[in-house]
């Protein structure tokens, strides 16, 4: 696969294997909301509520994955110098904001009913609204600064700081007294949710990783597309300067 680091080999294989991630993912998830809809049962407290679980809890899972992988991107960059690292953090940043911002969406809409508000500041959704906007932040970081090599290091280096968030998410209900349930699908006593209603949400979980995935490698194709024009219309505009002189001299002496 460290061929792959090749910009010209990983864009061949993003055509290659998109149009079946993209299958593959509208699979799952139609597969994922038929289960959540009309095979899963309603909660016997929650009602039909509970079935906002199944866009809620996977959308907050890629949030902290999308993060995680920037992670390992940031430390390719700063690290190993990965020619495609900044690249791939950098087109990864909105489609972890975009899960993020699903995440808080749906827990206020899954919130009002069951606790009688849209927000309460508990450790675990103040933490999740820290990682949004330290997603926001790494968006801005990288319009602000023009020089692509600065922008690339400053941004790696606010992701490794962040990344102390992702313990807080996940470990927030345990070493905390807050409103959201202790964790119930990954735990080491197994998970605690029905069968019945456990699998269309790991289906869902699965649909949404293919998803996040899919339009990673798209952004990514996109980013590498979008600095080879930057790079080729730096050159051109090089050397349109630098002919300039040439014509002005040969004018001058002419006249």
């Amino acid at each position: 696969m460290l061929k792959y680091a090749n910009p010209t080999l990983f864009l061949g294989l993003v055509t290659r294997v998109t149009p079946w991630l993209a299958g593959l993912s509208a699979l799952a998830l139609a597969v994922g909301l038929w289960g959540a809809f009309f095979s899963a049962p309603p909660d016997y407290q929650q009602g039909e509520t509970v079935r906002i679980m199944y866009i809620h809890v996977p959308a907050a899972w890629l949030s902290m994955f999308c993060y995680a992988a920037m992670t390992a991107s940031a430390l390719g960059t700063l690290v190993w110098r990965h020619p495609l690292a900044d690249a791939a953090q950098k087109a990864a940043a909105p489609i972890g904001a975009a899960f993020t911002f699903i995440c808080l969406v749906t827990g206020s809409l899954w919130g009002k009913p069951m606790w009688g508000t849209w927000w309460v500041w508990d450790a675990r959704l103040t933490s999740v609204l820290i990682l949004f906007v330290i997603y926001l932040g790494l968006i801005a970081l990288w319009r602000t600064i023009e020089d692509p090599s600065r922008a690339a290091r400053a941004a790696a280096i606010l992701t490794l700081v962040g990344v102390v968030n992702l313990p807080i998410i996940k470990f927030s209900v345990d070493w905390w007294n807050t409103l959201h349930q202790p964790a119930s699908v990954f735990r080491l006593g197994g998970p605690t949710i029905a069968p019945s209603m456990l699998w269309p949400l790991l289906v869902m979980a699965l649909g949404f990783t293919l998803l996040f995935t899919t339009l990673h490698l798209l952004a990514t194709r996109n980013e590498i597309l979008r600095r080879r024009v930057r790079r080729l219309s730096i050159q051109a505009a090089g050397a349109g300067g630098g002919d300039a002189p040439a014509h002005r001299l040969t004018g001058a002496g002419a006249s």
